[in-house]
């Protein structure tokens, strides 16, 4: 008697990188690469760094049009972040990149001590936030928000969608100090086109009108939570929505004033 086993498709890197954008949704593609461009046409002290990920961060499009200032550190995060302070210290902007696990859990130390504690003008932007990668739980960031948090003097960015990114690169390169930004790669779905959103650092917005539920969500999760605000609403349900893409310094203020609602 013989055996058949149907043998799975291997899965492609691509694949193995979940889409958090629903079927027949709009992107834009590359939203961070593309900011990082026209930002860096104006400001010539913007170099892109980082450890063999550009392709998977959207950095290649940043080194495609300044190759001279974009820096390939290879496997190495922590030459990664020791390298983007010292660039920092001769008066660049630096914009490391990698995964947001390879970032906080194997860089942690050097970014504490060679980036916060000196106060230094880089930029860190972490792809594959949370679980929006297929690659297992070496590559899930889940602690990574938990992680930076506790390292004084930085900022931490969590955008919601493509229009979020683009808008947080200048702010973030305007800002003086290390900041750590959760970065969506690929084709990044556009959620905060109807809401005349602008982003600021430091500053929650308030998307949707509510009297019965406030949700409060960051990153990618505003976008289910404008999603979940939708389904409540066919129940009579009126559902506000607070979207605060700046973890920290967490705006209060505003929280405090929607809950009291």
């Amino acid at each position: 008697m013989s055996q058949t086993s149907e043998k799975k498709p291997r899965l492609t890197t691509s694949a193995m990188i979940a889409s958090i954008a629903d079927e027949g949704q709009e992107t834009r593609a590359a939203p961070f690469g593309h900011a990082l461009v026209k930002l860096a046409e104006q400001r010539p002290e913007i170099v892109g760094m980082t450890a063999d990920l550009s392709k998977y961060t959207d950095l290649h499009i940043f080194a495609q049009a300044y190759p001279e200032r974009f820096y390939q550190m290879g496997m190495a995060e922590q030459l990664l972040m020791g390298a983007a302070g010292g660039m920092a210290k001769e008066g660049f902007i630096p914009f490391a990149t990698t995964y947001a696990v390879f970032a906080t859990r194997r860089a942690y130390d050097f970014i504490h001590q060679v980036i916060a504690e000196e106060h230094l003008n880089v930029k860190i932007c972490a792809a594959l936030p949370g679980l929006t990668t297929g690659y297992g739980p070496s590559h899930q960031a889940t602690e990574d928000i938990a992680i930076m948090r506790g390292i004084p003097g930085m900022t931490i960015i969590d955008p919601c969608d493509a229009i979020d990114t683009e808008q947080a690169v200048p702010a973030i390169a305007a800002h003086n100090g290390p900041v750590y930004m959760r970065l969506l790669r690929g084709k990044v779905p556009v959620v905060l086109d109807q809401y005349n959103y602008q982003f600021r650092i430091g500053k929650a917005a308030l998307l949707e009108e509510g009297s019965d539920v406030l949700i409060i969500a960051s990153g990618l999760m505003t976008m289910r939570a404008l999603e979940a605000a939708k389904q409540l609403r066919k129940d009579n349900i009126s559902v506000a929505v607070l979207h605060s893409p700046t973890i920290k310094p967490l705006d209060e203020e505003t929280i405090l004033a929607q809950a009291a609602k």
